[in-house]
């Protein structure tokens, strides 16, 4: 199917979906109002596209919805299955900060980084640990940019507060290691759908360092799907992938207690292209980049099982509508 094709395909199966899931759906397996089912536009190696149909191992009801939806379509169906999706702060079941986590076991940069630059630990005062993805401009001011639920990951949380980096779970103290103000986010609520998580912090410092193993990445790109492309983040370091669906909606999301469950509408999916898994939790707010140093979203939720090499799938804001929503620019 060309573009223009399977967006109607695509449209037909969402509506498809929601006409069977008030049907035969177990409400254990609605998330706020919505199947647990996404659906979204697969690329192919010719070029065309095929229906991206995600469901989440475990909910019967939410699978048998899926193969009625595929022989609905009948062909050109890509169809995967996936783990439970969660974001990817440190632990994100957990608001308040912890004691440090071993982190042996972590690629990227966990300690203190100065001066700041993409790729470490940072997060909010109350937040565990999560990545510093880019450096935005707003009014001609240096922010760093990073998810909401690293930044703020609070309904409580409001302009002024403090900032650590490294995160709290990775050491990171008031006294020494504050490095600026949350500024602005985009606000999350359960039961409303949401297109991005992000937020930024209003930095203490200007002075910064802007490079990313690609060079200075200022400019973007909308996804078309297929790219090779690359993060550089808190845990797993640099990674590298492929895109695998674009313009996913129903991507349901676990944010723990406090925001339950959010449905997000035109993600991006991300497989791992190496060994190891493309991105785990602390690596929330990397910003993702083509090989040419494009960049195409911002890293914010993922899967511990799927992918083609069984490591899980990343999911990733598209960076043009979290530019959009903060009103900011990339340095």
């Amino acid at each position: 199917m060309d573009h223009g094709t399977a967006r109607e395909t695509k449209a037909q199966a969402v509506d498809y979906a929601r006409e069977l899931s008030e049907q035969v759906i177990r409400p254990s397996d609605v998330a706020d109002g919505g199947p647990a089912l996404a659906i979204g536009l697969a690329p192919q190696p010719d070029g065309s596209y095929a229906l991206a149909v995600r469901y989440r191992l475990g909910l019967p009801s939410v699978r048998s919805i899926a193969r009625k939806v595929v022989a609905e379509i009948g062909r050109d169906v890509d169809v995967r299955r996936t783990g439970r999706i969660s974001t990817l702060a440190d632990d994100p079941a957990k608001v308040r900060p912890r004691p440090p986590v071993i982190t042996a076991h972590a690629l990227g940069e966990t300690g203190r980084a100065r001066p700041l630059r993409p790729g470490i630990s940072i997060a909010h005062v109350e937040v565990t640990a999560g990545t510093l993805g880019a450096f935005v401009h707003k009014d001609g001011v240096v922010h760093a940019l990073s998810n909401y639920h690293v930044l703020a990951g609070s309904p409580s949380a409001k302009v002024g507060d403090t900032i650590l980096q490294p995160g709290p779970a990775d050491g990171g103290r008031v006294s020494k290691d504050k490095v600026g103000t949350l500024a602005a986010w985009e606000e999350l609520r359960p039961g409303r759908d949401a297109t991005v998580d992000c937020a930024i912090a209003l930095l203490d410092d200007p002075e910064v360092d802007p490079e990313y193993p690609v060079g200075r990445i200022t400019t973007t790109a909308v996804a078309l799907g297929g790219e090779q492309v690359a993060k550089i983040g808190r845990t797993t370091s640099i990674t590298r992938g492929r895109v695998t669906a674009i313009e996913l909606d129903n991507v349901v999301v676990g944010y723990g207690e406090e925001l339950g469950e959010i449905s997000f509408d035109n993600q991006i999916e991300v497989e791992s292209t190496g060994t190891g898994p493309f991105s785990r939790g602390g690596d929330s707010g990397s910003l993702v980049y083509r090989a040419d140093g494009v960049a195409l979203g911002l890293l914010f939720a993922g899967s511990e099982s799927g992918g083609e090499n069984g490591t899980g799938l990343t999911y990733i804001n598209p960076i043009d509508a979290v530019l959009d929503a903060l009103g900011v620019t990339l340095v």
